[in-house]
């Protein structure tokens, strides 16, 4: 044998530690990419910043591996990591499209700006007229909402919410009530 190659093979361990932190990283991320990708874009509601907030959710579980719960708990902890980066994405989004909009009515005028038209515009029509009615649900039923809709169990969603488990499937109930009857006030079917 070559010396790199005995290099090499000496190199290579001859079993793999399934507790070592690159191997607990790939299983958490291969088992639970598609649920925080989901509930990012369930906040987001754009592809590519739901995808960067996925990423920060991955590189935050890498940085912090000693740190995070148990097997058990580590779907819920990396939602709520996912619930409270996609907030902070949406506020600093918000005052770049603020500051966007001034400056555009300051150098083009309020009314220079027309809208293009859009095949899918009924259907972006409902889709913003959902979201304004989930802004006006509270925030604990709008939260137990969005994560139903993204298939999680009521423990899971306790979990991730810190909240009592009995009062997941209520809060879910009247946020459903609520969402029907804001939607409708709003202007969506009736």
């Amino acid at each position: 044998m070559s010396q790199p190659a005995k290099a090499l093979s000496y190199s290579v361990p001859e079993t793999i530690d399934p507790a070592s932190p690159s191997t607990v990283f790939d299983e958490a991320f291969m088992l639970h990419h598609r649920a925080v990708y989901r509930t990012a874009y369930a906040l987001v509601r754009d592809a590519g910043l739901a995808e960067d907030v996925t990423q920060e959710v991955f590189l935050r579980l890498y940085r912090h591996l000693d740190a995070v719960p148990g097997e058990e708990l580590l779907r819920a902890w990396l939602l709520r990591v996912c619930i409270n980066t996609a907030r902070n994405t949406l506020r600093g989004r918000s005052r770049a499209t603020a500051r966007e909009e001034e400056f555009a009515k300051v150098t083009i005028g309020a009314d220079g700006l027309t809208a293009p038209l859009d095949v899918d515009y009924e259907r972006r029509t409902e889709i913003e007229e959902a979201r304004r009615a989930l802004e006006h649900i509270k925030e604990s039923m709008r939260s137990c909402l969005l994560l139903k809709q993204q298939g999680l169990s009521y423990r899971e969603i306790a979990g991730t919410l810190a909240l009592n488990e009995t009062n997941v499937g209520s809060l879910i109930a009247r946020g459903r009530k609520e969402f029907i009857r804001v939607y409708g006030k709003i202007g969506g079917r009736r």
